[in-house]
């Protein structure tokens, strides 16, 4: 078989190549045009600028071009990733470069009110100006008027939001009367918009549509803290439907600052609960009767007997699906910037081990195809790795994490990929990151030594630390500027009697950043990620993001 791409190694050093570029360009151009650029300010003693550079003469001769390190991912289906020397020299020598800045303060109701022009203006921006400005503003009083321009609004006799006009459609379905949805979007999600705004226009339940409330954090309905509900997406884009942990009306959480551990181990367990209910479901074990969530000792207690069924039976593994869009934006142009409103949410659901196979009969079947879940790209790359060096993937990928040394080789700077660590889980900055500023969290071994591949296998002091891992991989990208977070799951095949899953393959979370440059273009489609700085120096600032938090 061919070689494995992959960066691990059973020496226990991650390896990666570096281009050392030197050559020579045939000119193949016939004539020049020569033209003025323009003046160097302050400087008239200087001639005028012109493009005679771009139109050498004969050969080119590129004798020291800029090294580029070649860095295969630790799972070839995640591709390469490239870091330009100069780029990550300068990132080294200057930490501040890795950051975006703050949000700039804008409002266009105060420079009216300053040039002395009338609110009404805001009705006769294009719509354009408007979606900018939605995204933009950080002034209550814009996005109010924004707000009123893109839905009806219902009002006390205060003049407060209480609702949203409503109509009735030719079909019988009810809808609010919309006057402009992407505007509606936009402003919705911005953080600045009060927030008694954001309860009748997305966050009040019911708000975004008809979808089922079938679970609840905390169970008993005390929300002096936190406050979490679960919505059944019935007719959804996976198959079988999906659920959303949101955050509740009474609890609204729009920035990762006012996120709290609370709030993620809400969030968290009411996707352990739904995960164990559904198995207990297949496995025919006794349910809850009474219409009520799980306490966390409660919730242990059913994974345990999921457990021991799942070693006495056998049924087909199925795999879970758990994935976070953190982050809202809109371009003018009506480019949605990402995926999903920007309350604290999370979505998952399960995925069988098979599908039902059809060539062009759709009543009739002619076999059955692998489910797709993206755990199973891990194992199949432990697997070949198993096959081409008869090492362990994971036990080396580890020790080449323990193992690391920089990629350019200096010793006066920090040379470890590990953001935090406890005894169950490690968070650390990938040697080949796919997103510029991706993070990851592996779940280590359990109390008996054994890897946790999927949270059916994570007691609860590893569910605990998976859930702060979670946490301060959003808190360190916040705290870096980040605004947008695509975080995503890779779990090992839930295993019974019958089918044993990929031993050894470990529970993986990676965290994905969109950035403001990086939009995803040509060389990502061919999985080819370009970096600026070196793996090393992230992970060192994300550590100085840490360093304040508890």
């Amino acid at each position: 078989m061919n070689k494995l791409r992959t960066c691990i190694t059973p020496e226990k050093q991650f390896v990666y190549g570096i281009h050392k570029p030197s050559y020579t360009v045939c000119n193949l151009r016939a004539g020049k045009k020569i033209e003025r650029l323009g003046a160097i300010k302050g400087s008239d003693d200087e001639p005028a600028l012109d493009n005679s550079g771009n139109f050498p003469d004969g050969t080119l001769s590129i004798g020291k071009a800029d090294w580029i390190f070649e860095i295969p991912n630790p799972f070839p289906f995640r591709g390469t990733t490239f870091i330009d020397q100069e780029w990550a020299d300068a990132s080294a020598a200057d930490y501040r470069r890795i950051s975006l800045p703050a949000k700039e303060q804008a409002s266009l109701t105060q420079t009216l009110q300053e040039a002395g022009v009338s609110s009404t203006l805001f009705g006769k921006l294009p719509a354009a100006v408007l979606l900018a400005l939605a995204t933009c503003s950080t002034d209550p009083r814009d996005l109010i008027q924004l707000a009123e321009l893109s839905c009806q609004i219902e009002k006390d006799a205060a003049g407060l939001p209480v609702g949203l006009l409503y109509k009735r459609k030719k079909n019988g379905r009810i809808r609010p009367v919309m006057l402009d949805h992407a505007l509606f979007e936009a402003v919705a999600n911005n953080p600045c918009l009060p927030d008694s705004y954001k309860k009748v226009m997305v966050v009040r339940p019911g708000a975004q549509g008809g979808s089922e409330i079938v679970g609840e954090w905390p169970g008993n309905g005390d929300s002096s803290d936190t406050h979490v509900f679960e919505y059944l997406r019935r007719n959804s884009y996976i198959a079988g439907g999906h659920y959303a942990a949101n955050m509740a009306d009474d609890a609204i959480r729009y920035a990762i600052k006012d996120l709290s551990a609370a709030d993620i181990q809400g969030v968290r367990h009411l996707y352990y609960q739904r995960t164990y209910i559904r198995l207990a479901e297949f496995l025919g074990l006794e349910l809850p009767t009474a219409q009520q969530g799980l306490t966390p000792e409660q919730l242990e207690g059913l994974r345990q007997k999921i457990q021991c069924a799942l070693n006495n039976q056998d049924i087909a593994s199925p795999a879970t699906l758990w994935g976070w869009n953190f982050g809202f934006d809109y371009a003018p142009s009506g480019y949605r910037l990402h995926a999903s409103h920007q309350q604290i949410h999370q979505q998952y659901a399960m995925i069988p081990e098979t599908v039902a196979a059809y060539a062009g009969d759709l009543e009739n079947p002619c076999g059955e195809l692998p489910a797709f879940g993206c755990g199973d790209m891990v194992a199949e790359v432990m697997l070949h790795y198993r096959e081409q060096s008869g090492a362990d993937f994971f036990d080396d990928y580890i020790d080449c994490i323990k193992n690391n040394r920089r990629m350019d080789g200096r010793t006066d700077r920090e040379s470890s990929l590990v953001v935090w660590q406890d005894e169950h889980a490690m968070l650390f900055v990938p040697k080949a990151q796919t997103s510029q500023w991706e993070l990851q969290l592996m779940a280590l071994n359990d109390e008996e030594g054994k890897a946790v591949g999927n949270i059916v296998e994570a007691g609860p002091a590893m569910r605990a630390s998976l859930d702060r891992g979670i946490l301060l991989a959003q808190k360190a990208l916040a705290g870096l500027g980040v605004r947008m977070v695509t975080s995503i799951e890779y779990p090992k095949r839930i295993a019974s009697k019958g089918r044993k899953g990929e031993p050894g393959q470990h529970l993986i979370y990676a965290f994905l950043p969109r950035l403001p440059e990086s939009p995803g273009a040509f060389s990502e489609a061919q999985l080819r990620f370009i970096n600026g700085h070196y793996p090393e120096d992230f992970a060192a600032v994300c550590r100085q993001q840490l360093i304040n938090f508890g």
